[in-house]
């Protein structure tokens, strides 16, 4: 695996199959890269400063596939205050999720906090003023036409194809190992996915970094959202990688259908490689990194020094507390800037004397705790795989409210069933000492002024329930949500300014529909208005009056439709609920339908809301009461 081919001037930056035998493991995918190897021949396409930043538009050589040399854009950006003095600032590769952009807010941003960062374009699009590369754009490249006024110059795979959303290919599947066309081995091999090339080029660009004057060599970081966040568990396999902060990613990739891929490219062989210090930032209900892989996940890790934040309810997106976990990281770990907490410690206690689970929980107190909150579910799966994403996107975790006595904090968790498993975790949550301010997931601007740091997920079986004697005491309720006290807790927003608020409740057994009921609430707002009830893509419109008197709102399935003006067919499987003022109803895959806008924007002052119910016709009661004291 030593050799290397030359086709033309430059050699091959991968060696040439022995014997037509492909990567069997992780060594073997690696071996004969040197990522320092090749030179870079950087290019700069556009530079401009912004805010006290410079910032570039650069290309620089990946490697060479096949006798074609590929080039990887990126944006790069650093705090002009450097320039002509010997200051070194840690480096940053910032890698994109699969429809994103490498987007130079990023860049900005963190040069604000003192950093340098190269966003990377590894599908080829870019976001920045002047210089935007969408899909369009990547086509006119590909297709050469340099006449057209919007061509840009933009991330060049040569002979491969590490394209996503769109592949060049439209027969390339980004994970597969398959050979094809575009692939560098003509057999099944691991350096055939785009995974791979993906990770090999995010390499190059710690290389880029490193030989920026303005970059330390010896304090570099990673970090990348979705599939960004695999990438950058992929990356940090490089020793030169000193902190890494997957998010959304990086964790659950077990279970292809390839043994080849699943030895060589799943995410548990990188993890089991990476010896730095890593925080994960997993939302609770997030599709693409489920939290049921974190334990393992952290288990796989060569390093002790490891965090985790976990979102309750959120799916691939977070707020600004659990987003900062990413700057604070590097603070830590590249400029020895932060002290970062360390891991909540929680004793769960199964045998109670009231067969209530309880747990315990002690944070570390070294920084002012604003909250601690306990977050259980009973809709786990254990071994859960990318076909459970119903499942994790919708799971509903309870909240319970813990009491404090000499710094450690105990909760009750009542469940409802013995034969279902029990998942826990907490979230403590702590105030900075002063705001800070980066790019979020989507490159949204935040400013944080808390973080929050969870404990790592517990699971307990339904057969420890079962030998620990726990009984099972919650009740089936038709009172849905009484919006009082800790509320809040249990729905969830990804814009905490605004006052919509999503839940999962109804996705729970203890408040399942029973036959013939409608769904009611009061509702109380200054301003007459319009309030948008919106389950699983169904939208109802309340008109509301306005005054000081409650109003009573009772809905049935009829009243809410979708974007084709099909009624929701009953309240039979049923997963979120939402309740805000305007909505964007969105057309079903394959159709033609425009997006269309129901609501509209709120005047005056927030609503109030009281009893979230289902409500039943009299000629019912009795026998869903029945159904309710049955249940078991």
């Amino acid at each position: 695996m030593g050799c290397s081919v030359v086709f033309g001037a430059d050699a091959e930056t991968l060696p040439p199959l022995q014997a037509g035998r492909s990567p069997q493991n992780f060594e073997q995918m690696w071996a004969g890269f040197d990522p320092r190897a090749e030179p870079l021949e950087v290019e700069t396409l556009k530079e401009w400063e912004e805010d006290g930043v410079v910032l570039r538009i650069v290309r620089f050589r990946i490697g060479v596939f096949k006798g074609k040399k590929a080039t990887l854009a990126a944006i790069y950006g650093f705090p002009k205050s450097v320039v002509g003095t010997n200051k070194r600032l840690p480096g940053l590769v910032q890698i994109h999720g699969g429809g994103q952009y490498a987007d130079y807010k990023a860049c900005l941003l963190n040069a604000k906090q003192g950093y340098a960062t190269v966003s990377i374009a590894w599908a080829g699009r870019i976001s920045a003023p002047d210089y935007r590369v969408s899909p369009a754009e990547v086509k006119l490249f590909w297709d050469g036409k340099t006449d057209d006024p919007a061509y840009k110059l933009t991330t060049d795979w040569g002979a491969v194809d590490g394209y996503h959303a769109p592949g060049r290919n439209p027969g390339n599947q980004f994970p597969s190992t398959k050979p094809a066309a575009w692939t560098l081995d003509t057999v099944e091999s691991p350096r055939n996915s785009g995974w791979f090339l993906c990770a090999l080029a995010a390499r190059r660009a710690l290389t880029f970094l490193e030989q920026q004057p303005e970059v330390d060599p010896d304090r570099l970081g990673v970090y990348g959202h979705s599939m960004g966040g695999k990438l950058t568990v992929m990356t940090s396999v490089d020793p030169r990688v000193k902190a890494a902060a997957p998010s959304c990613g990086g964790i659950s990739d077990r279970d292809n259908d390839s043994p080849l891929f699943r030895s060589t490219i799943g995410d548990d062989v990188s993890l089991k490689k990476i010896s730095c210090p890593i925080v994960f930032l997993s939302p609770a209900n997030d599709f693409h990194g489920r939290i049921g892989d974190l334990p393992a996940a952290v288990n796989e890790i060569s390093s002790r020094e490891w965090r985790v934040t976990c979102s309750p309810h959120h799916n691939h997106q977070d707020t600004d507390e659990f987003e900062v976990a990413t700057l604070l990281w590097f603070d830590r770990h590249l400029k020895n800037a932060f002290d970062f907490p360390k891991t909540p410690e929680t004793d769960l206690k199964l045998e109670t004397s009231d067969g209530v689970p309880l747990i315990t929980v002690q944070p570390d107190s070294s920084k002012k705790i604003v909250a601690v909150d306990i977050f259980y579910t009973q809709q786990g799966k254990a071994g859960e795989t990318r076909f459970d994403r119903e499942i994790t996107m919708h799971r509903f975790w309870h909240h319970a409210t813990p009491t404090e006595s000499e710094g450690r904090w105990t909760a009750r968790l009542p469940v409802h069933s013995i034969d279902k498993p029990l998942w826990v975790y907490a979230n403590v949550r702590y105030q900075l000492d002063s705001p800070v301010t980066g790019a979020g997931y989507y490159y949204g601007t935040y400013t944080a002024e808390t973080f929050n740091l969870s404990s790592l997920l517990q699971m307990v079986t339904s057969d420890e329930l079962k030998s620990a004697k726990v009984r099972a005491t919650l009740k089936p309720s038709l009172m849905i949500e009484s919006f009082e006290n800790d509320w809040e807790k249990e729905w969830f927003t990804y814009r905490p300014s605004e006052w919509a608020r999503t839940t999962h409740k109804i996705n729970d057994d203890l408040w399942k529909a029973p036959e013939q009921a409608q769904l009611a609430m009061k509702i109380r707002a200054a301003d007459a208005n319009q309030l948008v009830v919106l389950i699983d893509g169904y939208a109802a419109e309340v008109n509301v009056i306005g005054g000081e008197q409650w109003q009573e709102v009772v809905l049935s399935p009829q009243d809410f439709q979708n974007l084709e003006g099909e009624s929701l067919p009953g309240w039979q499987n049923i997963k979120q609920l939402k309740l805000s003022p305007a909505e964007r109803l969105r057309p079903k895959r394959g159709s033609k339908k425009k997006a269309r806008i129901v609501g509209k924007n709120w005047r005056g002052t927030n609503p109030e809301f009281r009893d979230l119910r289902w409500q039943l016709p009299d000629a019912f009661k009795k026998d869903a009461q029945s159904s309710i004291l049955d249940f078991k």
